[in-house]
């Protein structure tokens, strides 16, 4: 004759696979988040060099205005001295 199953021992066996379950899950978040602690220090270090601040293209905008605007004026001299 079979024995009938107690209680404790369904309980154990149920409390070891769920503890199982969730060590597993918990393994595989720890993993995530250990990866994508690599992949943003990869993206901080390479961001420099593959895109530029806001304040060196303003920078570097306002040195380009201020050149074609001394083109201009330079044209507009001697479209004034020309008219003479």
């Amino acid at each position: 004759m079979s024995q009938p199953v107690d209680t404790q021992s369904l309980i154990n066996t149920g409390l070891s696979v769920f503890l199982t379950v969730l060590g597993w899950l918990a393994k595989q978040l720890w993993d995530a988040v250990a990866k994508l602690r690599s992949d943003l220090h990869e993206l901080e270090k390479d961001l420099p060099k593959d895109y530029v601040s806001k304040d060196d293209f303003n920078n570097t905008m306002k040195h380009i205005e201020d050149m074609f605007q001394r083109i201009y004026d330079k044209l507009e001299n001697k479209a004034d001295k020309r008219g003479m």
